[in-house]
């Protein structure tokens, strides 16, 4: 019965979950800096590009007071930006207005201690195949 009840647990931390259907995140064990490099190493691995990293938790930290705040929401937030010209081509293909989703975004959050790796949701249709590759890095990534 214990094993059961660990491998339940198990199942539950590392299941995916949906931020109001916006986002799917999967929990990091590990630090920040652990899953920032397995993200991009995960993209990479796969002669993928990362274009630009945008460092969205030290912008917030760094413009609260400018803004009237002193809610600090992260202690890292990084999001890595990257495409897939054969995936990309084929999503555009399939719809040119499919142009708006890319570049392609995967982002690592630290909230108190709690790393998170993520990535928004996408329609239904062609883009199915973008969030599949998103998830497959990601999990990846969570090795």
């Amino acid at each position: 019965m214990k094993k059961l009840v660990i491998a339940g647990a198990f199942a539950l931390f590392s299941a995916p979950a949906l931020a109001d259907g916006h986002a799917v995140t999967y929990p990091f064990e590990g630090d920040f800096g652990d899953a920032t490099f397995a993200v991009e190493s995960a993209i990479v691995g796969r002669g993928l590009v990362v274009d630009w990293v945008s460092h969205t938790g030290d912008m917030l930290n760094r413009t609260a007071e400018d803004v009237g705040s002193d809610v600090k929401l992260f202690d890292g937030a990084d999001i890595f930006q990257f495409c897939s010209a054969q995936l990309s081509r084929k999503v555009m293909e399939a719809d040119p207005m499919n142009i708006a989703f890319c570049p392609y975004g995967i982002f690592v959050a630290d909230q108190q201690g709690e790393v998170m790796i993520g990535y928004k949701t996408f329609p239904e249709g062609p883009m199915q195949e973008v969030q599949a590759l998103l998830d497959e890095i990601v999990k990846e990534a969570l090795q």
